[in-house]
């Protein structure tokens, strides 16, 4: 009789185990998967939330701590570059003791390039979920195309971005379209009530809310990454009469910046902005249900934000590249820009526009697709990847 496949799940912030939450719940009730969850990086520090707490409360064992202690608090790209190599070592010790026959990374974050790595150097199949994807504004571009090649098996988001794998030189057999796991959330996932939301976060939204996640621009200075967030609340200080749901930018170098000035703005505004180091995968999906827009330069908003059918005002270069349905606005960093989209995204024109748009990233199967590629996909095949031509016959 075969054992069971031994699947490892590697998550690192509160964004991508809102993600990969189904995929492992749905993993750990089969009975031919072992599953085993790592987490690390954001989800052990207290100022981001203690968000391990996060899959505990899913009903998900955390097989193992990772973690990785930036150099004091040191917000730079090198302290980055210290975070990365202690992940590789936390991670090889990690994969020694369970032993996977695979190990599964979602997008494009570079601790998950140091997980990518210790897995490839310890010839475990990697999964990449979400590759093949530009956002040519962030060094994250170049991370994602890095782990795409350490990779052996590739389930992504549209079959733009699988073609854009295969020309990469991966073989066609193990690159599949499944979909945006993040649209079968925001589809499928039962929201919290209005009142039930406001009660969690201390907070109402009032009638005309607007949701804002603003990350650094991963290749600009700490100064350009204070410049970008002032424009952005400068632009918020129009729309006196929205409430303003505020959450904390992921730990990339420069992200202490923002969390300070939205910290900050919260305090000098309190009866209309609220800042929430992590709200979590449903009580996200709930504030979408009672926003009018999303604001900022989040990967959420481009990807998951359109299926629930309001307008996302995405800022910048960060996700430049990235395909985006009809119910996004790209605008400039600059206030006047910003605050010009804002409008539309709240005019009757840009709330109709967005809620008749259809969503690029959505296919009805995602979940059962990405399930049954980790879960029956032969595992030889992958530990023995080969480089696929396409410029002469295969």
């Amino acid at each position: 009789m075969n054992r069971s496949r031994r699947v490892c799940i590697v998550t690192s912030t509160r964004a991508d185990w809102g993600l990969l939450s189904p995929i492992a719940r749905k993993l750990a009730d089969r009975n031919d998967i072992d599953l085993s969850v790592v987490a690390t990086n954001m989800h052990l520090d207290p100022r981001y939330g203690h968000t391990v707490d996060e899959i505990r409360a899913d009903g998900i064992e955390v097989t193992a701590e990772v973690a990785v202690h930036a150099i004091s608090d040191d917000d730079s790209p090198a302290s980055r570059a210290v975070m990365m190599g202690r992940t590789m070592t936390g991670m090889a010790e990690a994969f020694l003791n369970i032993g996977p026959d695979m190990v599964v990374v979602l997008g494009d974050r570079y601790e998950m390039l140091a997980v990518a790595s210790t897995a490839a150097v310890m010839r475990i199949p990697i999964v990449h979920i979400a590759g093949g994807e530009i956002t040519e504004g962030a060094v994250d571009d170049s991370i994602r195309h890095a782990i795409t090649k350490l990779s052996s098996l590739h389930l992504t988001a549209t079959e733009d971005y699988r073609q854009r794998v295969i020309s990469m030189g991966e073989d066609p057999d193990y690159v599949i379209n499944t979909g945006a796991i993040g649209v079968y959330n925001i589809m499928s996932l039962l929201p919290m009530s209005r009142s039930e939301l406001e009660q969690s976060i201390d907070f109402s939204l009032g009638d005309n809310a607007l949701l804002v996640t603003y990350h650094p621009v991963t290749m600009d200075t700490p100064e350009s990454v204070a410049t970008g967030c002032s424009e952005l609340l400068k632009a918020l200080d129009r729309f006196e009469n929205c409430h303003i749901l505020i959450t904390y930018p992921n730990n990339d170098a420069c992200g202490q910046v923002i969390i300070g000035m939205i910290e900050q703005y919260a305090s000098d505004h309190p009866d209309r902005v609220k800042v929430v180091p992590s709200l979590g995968r449903i009580r996200y999906i709930s504030a979408l249900k009672c926003v009018k827009a999303v604001i900022g330069n989040s990967s959420s908003g481009i990807v998951e934000v359109p299926s629930a059918g309001i307008p996302t005002v995405d800022i910048g270069d960060r996700q430049k590249g990235r395909l985006a349905g009809e119910s996004v606005i790209h605008c400039g960093s600059p206030a006047n820009e910003i605050a010009e989209a804002i409008s539309y995204a709240l005019s009757t024109d840009g709330q109709q526009k967005a809620a008749a748009a259809t969503n690029p990233y959505h296919k009805h199967d995602t979940l059962q697709a990405i399930v049954e590629a980790i879960a029956g996909t032969p595992i030889e095949p992958l530990r023995h990847k080969r480089f696929v031509d396409h410029h002469k016959p295969i």
